[in-house]
């Protein structure tokens, strides 16, 4: 028989090792002095407007798991792309690769209110 807290519906595992930030939060962490700010997109994505001083490496591509290896595992790294979902998706493979401090931005660009770059 299964408990009663799941059973309805009340427990829903470990939470995440990262935070869910929403733009206004997110865009005010990351001003902060020596926070690494990851664009988790495709480079044509990026290169079509993104974050001010943001560092491009694609979650999807096959080296992906490398690239972030050679990051700093404990700057504060703020994590994003064009809806959330892949940037999640990075946040839970930095989390995995010993990174410290990660922040998600959700809802991604499409919810960010502010100019992005080119």
């Amino acid at each position: 028989m299964l408990p009663l807290f799941a059973f309805f519906g009340l427990f829903q595992g470990p939470a995440p090792a990262y935070k869910n930030l929403a733009p206004a939060q997110f865009s005010k962490a990351m001003s902060q002095k020596g926070v690494l700010l990851l664009d988790v997109r495709r480079p044509d994505e990026f290169a079509g407007g993104h974050l001010p001083g943001a560092v491009n490496i694609d979650v999807t591509a096959p080296d992906f798991a490398q690239r972030v290896a050679a990051l700093d595992k404990t700057r504060p790294t703020y994590v994003y792309c064009r809806s959330g979902a892949r940037s999640t998706r990075a946040a839970n493979q930095l989390t995995q690769a010993g990174f410290v401090h990660i922040s998600n931005l959700i809802g991604g660009v499409l919810e960010w209110p502010e100019k992005l770059v080119r």
